[in-house]
Formats: C-alpha cells, structure tokens, sequence
C-alpha cells in the first residue's frame, strides 16, 4: 500500500501539487512540550545542587563524587521506561490502544521489579565509593545522600515508564505538566527535609524521592481516569504480563546499557582532566556546561521522532517511517551544530563570566575554554547523528547492535584514547599505554572522534533500512 493511498501517516502533510511531504512543524509542534520538559528537568537538577550547596561546601563536594555513578546506575536500569514509548507509538500506529496500555503498565511492573537491585546499590555505597579516596568526612556526607536516594530511584524509573506511555500517544503536555510539578514539589521538599527538619544532605535525597512519588501518583491517576481510561481501558490492562515484560526487556536493556556506557565514560574522561590541573578540569565543566544548552531541545526532537516513527512502523509503512525518521536526524544534528556555532561566536564574551574575577588561575581557565570550543563543535553535530538515529532506531526496536556499538566505542576506543591523550609520561592510571600530554585538548580531541565515530555508525544502522525487518506490535 502506498503512502497516498492508505490513511493519514505520522507528521504528513500535501503539496499543493497534492504529493506527500514531512511536515516539519507537526514534528516540532509534538516535540515542543519534550523540550520543555527537558528543561524543566535541568532546573529539577540545578535546584538539587543549589539546596545542597546551602548545607556545606563539603556537602557539594560530596554530591559530584558520587554524581556520576548515580547517574551511571540509574541509566542501566531504566531502560525499560525508556523502551515503552517504541511499544506504545507502534500499538498507537496499528489502532491496538489496550495494547498501547497494557505495555504502559507492564512497564511500570518491570521498573519497579528493579527495587531489589536499587536495594543492594544503596547498601554497597561505600564499597563502590572506595576506589576514589574520599576524605572521610565527604564520603559520610556522600553516603547519607546515596542511600537514600538509591531507596527512592525506582521512583524515578517508574516514572519513565508513565512518561513513556504518554509520549508515545503523543500526550506530551502531560509529560511536561507532571515534571513541572515534579519540580515544583521539590522545592518545597527540600526546603523542608534539609532544613525544616533538620535532615541535611539526606533530606536532598528524601526530598527528591517525594516528588518523584507525587509525580508518578499523578501520572498513574491521569492513566486511569478520563478520557485516557475511556479510550485505552487502562483500568483492564493493569495485570503483570511477563511475556509483555520480556519483550520490553529485550529492548530496554540494551538502551539501558548503552547510555550507562557513555555516561560512565565521561564520567572517567572528566576524572583524567581533572587530575592534570584545576585550569583544565574548570575549563572542561565551563564548555560541558554550555553544550549541554544544545540538548534540551535536541532530545525533544529525537522523542518526537520515537513517537512518530513508531507509529509509521505500527501503521506498516516503514517507507514513510524512513521519511520521518531521515527528517528528525536532519534536524537533531542542525539544533545542535547551529548551537555549536553560536557558542563558539559568543564564546569570547560568554565564558569569561564563569571565570571568577581576580582569580590568578582565571586567564588560563578562559583561554583553554575558547579552545576546547572548537573540538566541542564538532561533537555536538555528530552528537546530533547519534541522538537522531538512535532514537529513530529505537522506534523500530532496534537496540541491540546500537548498545554494542556504543558499548564498545565507549570502552575500548573512547577511554584508552582519552587517557593516551590527556596524560603525559608517568602521569597515567594504566601502565603500557603511549601518553602525549595534551590534556584537556587532547581530552576533548578525543571525544570529538568517539562521537563522529558513533553518530557516523548509527546514522548508517539507521540508513542500512534493518530495522524495517523489526515489529514489536503486529497491525
């Protein structure tokens, strides 16, 4: 069946010649609100450090030695409410809506599954702490706040998995609504917990947890009242499906796996920079802090495009899957490479303001910022490739060669190549590896080469049409 003859696809719109084309806008317009959320959750994440950073210098200190790792940890086990929104755009495509409801709730079965897990992590704080040599008093300080919030980060991977269902019916104000109040709410907790109750940096911990509980309260009760009830009977769907859960597995595993990989090799790139020099390690936080400007409205244009590419497929029109999904890449990577320009333009006037005034280590902090702009440039447009495939590719179910390829850059040719570059003679972790040190530069050279290597290989797993062979929902 062609895409003029069969019902309306995913973002399409007619020529007045009367042939089909991407609409553009409907792709913004259904990833607006996801940029909003995106941030929304950065503010989420800034106010977290800013309540901290009220209690003590050590306090912070505390909270990014084991920033990280938590991330790492929660990455890998939420990739099954990362997975959801594939399932749930391709019952959406086929017009199976209880299917589409049944995956929400067997992903928020599979995300709370993983409690046990959260459990032994918070448990083993200081045995996964123990390598890095913390002062004791910031390893105590570190400690109050991991295990508490290691309790509560089920929350959060159920709460994934609502936003998943959500977004993959292309409800994506809903997503946007229920962070807000997410955000708010943790305010008020935090004020509260840390100080109101006198439970310092623990209380940042419980303080989160509580708002990640009123946002996954209010998701579930949208889920299952109103017009969500009416149309996807969620109120019948609710039952565990293991056969569901392995499905979701299989897929969300793999995601899991490759984002943890590539959150914990950055984590050790910015480890070796920091252990060459307090000038290169500001530096290096200063221009991440500035690209990452560039991901809030990326990740919304590549979500959209798990939505709308997933429901193409679910439809059984991977021709016009491709269309969409060939468009979201395209302009995944022009948002970021458009914000690598205007950084590098505004560079000069910008990165002095992170610099403390009358710092004696100021001037060299700034001029090795402006240079670690260029190789940062051309990151972030590949970085875009990655993003936009990835996230296309997951539409499809496409997860696995994806993890391993991500997997294997990360590890075996993005860290041995940064520690190579980073360090000079006698200065590195792992003996018999060649060292130039080039430090941060070279740190940074090599990111740049992971993420032209990584962006280049999905963009041709994306383009190699595999994925076209893959259902998770059968029209």
């Amino acid at each position: 069946m062609s895409v003029a003859d069969g019902p309306s696809r995913p973002a399409q719109r007619r020529r007045q010649d009367g042939t089909l084309a991407v609409d553009t806008a409907a792709i913004v317009r259904l990833a607006a609100p996801l940029m909003m959320t995106n941030a929304i959750q950065a503010i989420l994440n800034l106010t977290d450090t800013w309540f901290v950073g009220r209690v003590s210098t050590s306090a912070i200190a505390a909270m990014s030695a084991i920033y990280w790792i938590m991330s790492g940890a929660v990455m890998v086990l939420s990739g099954v409410g990362l997975a959801v929104q594939s399932f749930v755009s391709q019952a959406m495509g086929a017009g199976r809506f209880r299917r589409a409801s049944q995956a929400g709730w067997n992903a928020l079965w599979a995300s709370a599954l993983t409690f046990p897990v959260y459990g032994l992590l918070a448990l083993g704080g200081a045995f996964l702490l123990h390598p890095f040599h913390l002062a004791p008093a910031v390893q105590q300080l570190a400690l109050d706040y991991w295990q508490p919030r290691m309790y509560g980060a089920v929350l959060g991977s159920m709460g994934w998995a609502i936003a998943g269902f959500f977004n993959g019916i292309a409800a994506t104000r809903v997503t946007m609504w229920i962070v807000l109040l997410i955000c708010l709410s943790n305010v008020l907790l935090n004020q509260l917990f840390i100080f109101g109750l006198g439970m310092g940096v623990a209380g940042a911990a419980w303080g989160t947890n509580g708002a990640q509980a009123l946002g996954l309260l209010c998701g579930v009760l949208l889920m299952v009242t109103g017009k969500y009830a009416a149309r996807y009977r969620t109120h019948l769907t609710w039952h565990l499906r293991w056969s569901v859960v392995r499905r979701l597995l299989s897929v969300g595993v793999p995601i899991g796996v490759m984002y943890g990989a590539d959150i914990l090799g950055l984590a050790l790139f910015q480890l070796m920079i920091g252990q060459v020099g307090e000038a290169p390690a500001a530096a290096t936080q200063i221009v991440i802090m500035l690209t990452s400007l560039a991901y809030m409205p990326t990740l919304g244009i590549a979500s959209a495009g798990t939505t709308l590419v997933g429901q193409a497929i679910g439809q059984g029109d991977s021709a016009w899957a491709a269309r969409v999904g060939n468009r979201v890449i395209a302009l995944c990577s022009a948002t970021m490479a458009s914000v690598a320009i205007l950084l590098l333009i505004a560079g000069p006037v910008v990165i002095p303001w992170f610099a403390a005034s009358g710092d004696a280590l100021a001037p060299k902090t700034i001029a090795v910022a402006l240079t670690l702009l260029w190789p940062a440039a051309a990151y972030q447009a590949f970085d875009g490739l990655y993003f936009g495939s990835s996230f296309c590719l997951r539409a499809a179910g496409d997860t696995r060669v994806p993890a391993l390829t991500a997997l294997l850059l990360s590890w075996l040719f993005f860290v041995p190549l940064a520690h190579t570059l980073i360090f000079a003679p006698g200065q590195g972790w792992i003996g018999g590896l060649p060292q130039y040190g080039s430090a941060a530069l070279g740190g940074w050279l090599a990111l740049m080469s992971y993420a032209i290597l990584l962006g280049s290989l999905m963009l041709l797993r994306w383009r190699s049409n595999r994925w076209q062979s893959m259902r998770l929902v059968n029209a």
